[in-house]
């Protein structure tokens, strides 16, 4: 009783919503991401084939068990398990890397060298913020079902949506091109000096295919890969900080007690800088969408974000300390030594060595194989952005080896380049580090400012969107940031212009520069968007859109 017979022509449910959604004129050939999963075998297979871009086919995406909730309206979140929180576990981790990178050990070590222990307590704000941003960027993923890349695309006007496709580019190419060098430097101490920095370069260049390979496991082998390397570089990183034994009370005072110094201004802005990393921001937003939520059933958003919160805190919690780790080694072993203003990547293997010797396990193969561990899990997350970020800004639906070998070449083939250029000595290669570190910093408006336009918009978020207190906190984080990173650029170019020609060049490209971000602010709605809404930029709003 209750079941139709085979000749009852009564329709079924299923039948007529189909009927519902076929006679509905859908503004597009492609169905809304939000169209249940169980209506799709009712859509054309054209229209199927014609579905935009997106982070994960669902069939790649991860089942979380009893996730759904009782009632229809799905207003409720049920208790906390820690199963749930276990199955969300993952996206935050592969997050987390940004923090690890080779680029991030060498603004660490060179912090310890140069200021001690006293930057320790702006490590770990700068930490608390670059959580605040990722939350909003996992926040904005789950609410809405698309990454960042896809809404910008959406957002923007054509030309501002290239120009920000293009910054996303440079930005992840210059975080590439460090992350490769220091495999690379791994791969050279571990061999013993036998293979060169260009060789590194492209054994480095070889994780493209491991990735490959990895993702055709699924989502949680590689998520699984990923949490051995950082394994690795905390048992490598912990290690050295129990054979070097730096001071517990002054790491304590260091973390708790604020303290900047004239000397220390320039690690300290490299610090802040280093934290946020413009692709990691497109990245998170992406990795969340790994697991089957449905955003149109609120509870499940609001449980998602709540175990996506949890396990980014506890990834993030556990990046801070493996930097501490690196920080108070070369504090202890390099504060007001000769050597502290020339450490850097390079060297610091064999200036370890020097200081503290063989032993049983040398500790510069320790460092050698935490390096290591930093450079492929980064450079693999890299490949992952890249992927991301150009299919979602381009809407490009190609095979999975295709992307991931353009993005991977976008990456490698300059990066091959510099490795042969500035393989020379290390002052050049600390050189091509500080222009590496310009062009990430030059980059970071052009995340943030997206991010926190569409977070606040409730067109895009619904009930999701952010309070307004939280929403004056996000801007004035990103604007604390942008300013702290000004001061680099500020400080990077006042030294290094030289010329009419040149200084003219960098002005222009200044002014088109600034002219862009107050762009993107006035579009915002944000509380600085007020301040610069003045008719010039009503007349460029206008003409963009």
């Amino acid at each position: 009783m209750g079941s139709a017979s085979p000749e009852d022509p009564t329709p079924s449910k299923d039948e007529e919503a189909c009927h519902l959604l076929s006679s509905s004129s859908l503004p597009s050939p492609s169905p809304s991401p939000l169209v249940d999963a169980s209506l799709r075998k009712c859509l054309p297979e054209e229209e199927e084939e014609e579905e935009e871009e997106v982070a994960y086919e669902s069939r790649d995406k991860i089942l979380v068990v009893d996730i759904e909730l009782d009632g229809a309206d799905y207003s409720t979140v049920p208790p906390f398990s820690f199963k749930k929180l276990w199955l969300f576990t993952g996206p935050g981790f592969l997050m987390s890397i940004a923090f690890l990178d080779p680029g991030n050990l060498e603004g660490d070590l060179q912090a310890g060298a140069i200021a001690g222990y006293s930057l320790l307590w702006l490590l770990m704000w700068a930490t608390a913020m670059g959580l605040l941003i990722q939350l909003l960027s996992a926040r904005i993923g789950v609410a809405t079902g698309k990454h960042l890349a896809e809404l910008c695309r959406e957002e923007y006007p054509n030309w501002a949506r290239i120009l920000l496709w293009f910054m996303a580019e440079v930005a992840l190419i210059g975080a590439d091109i460090q992350e490769v060098i220091g495999s690379a430097i791994a791969i050279q101490i571990l061999s013993r000096g036998v293979l060169p920095l260009w060789a590194g370069v492209l054994i480095t260049a070889s994780d493209c295919f491991i990735f490959l390979l990895l993702e055709n496991y699924g989502v949680r082998k590689l998520e699984a890969v990923f949490a051995v390397l950082i394994l690795t570089m905390a048992i490598s990183f912990a290690w050295m900080f129990g054979d070097t034994k730096p001071s517990r009370n002054e790491l304590l005072i260091g973390l708790l007690v604020p303290k900047l110094s004239s000397r220390t201004i320039h690690q300290a802005v490299g610090v802040v800088g280093c934290v946020i990393m413009p692709h990691n921001v497109f990245l998170h937003s992406a990795l969340v969408q790994s697991r089957e939520i449905d955003p149109n059933k609120k509870g499940q958003v609001r449980e998602a974000l709540t175990y996506y919160s949890i396990e980014s805190s506890v990834a993030l919690l556990v990046s801070f300390m493996i930097n501490v780790f690196v920080t108070t080694v070369f504090a202890k072993g390099f504060y007001g030594s000769k050597q502290a203003d020339s450490i850097g990547l390079v060297n610091a293997g064999q200036y370890l060595q020097e200081k503290y010797g063989g032993g049983l396990f040398p500790i510069l193969y320790i460092w050698g194989i935490g390096l290591l561990a930093a450079g492929q899990s980064s450079t693999i997350t890299g490949t992952y952005a890249g992927q991301f970020i150009m299919g979602g800004f381009l809407n490009l639906r190609l095979k999975k080896w295709l992307r991931a070998l353009i993005t991977r070449s976008c990456a490698i083939l300059p990066t091959v380049v510099v490795a042969l250029i500035f393989n020379r000595s290390e002052s050049s290669l600390d050189v091509l580090n500080e222009w590496l570190n310009v062009l990430q910093s030059i980059q970071i408006p052009f995340a943030l400012i997206p991010l926190l336009t569409l977070v606040s918009k409730e067109q895009v978020m619904g009930v999701f969107r952010i309070g307004p207190t939280l929403e004056k906190v996000a801007w004035t984080v990103a604007a604390l940031v942008i300013v702290i990173n000004g001061y680099l650029l500020l400080d990077f170019f006042s030294s290094e212009v030289h010329g009419l020609l040149f200084g003219f060049l960098v002005c222009a490209g200044t002014v088109a520069y600034l002219a862009f971000i107050l762009y993107l602010i006035s579009r915002g709605g944000g509380p600085f968007s007020n301040w610069i809404n003045i008719p010039l930029f009503k007349v460029f709003t206008t003409f963009g859109n």
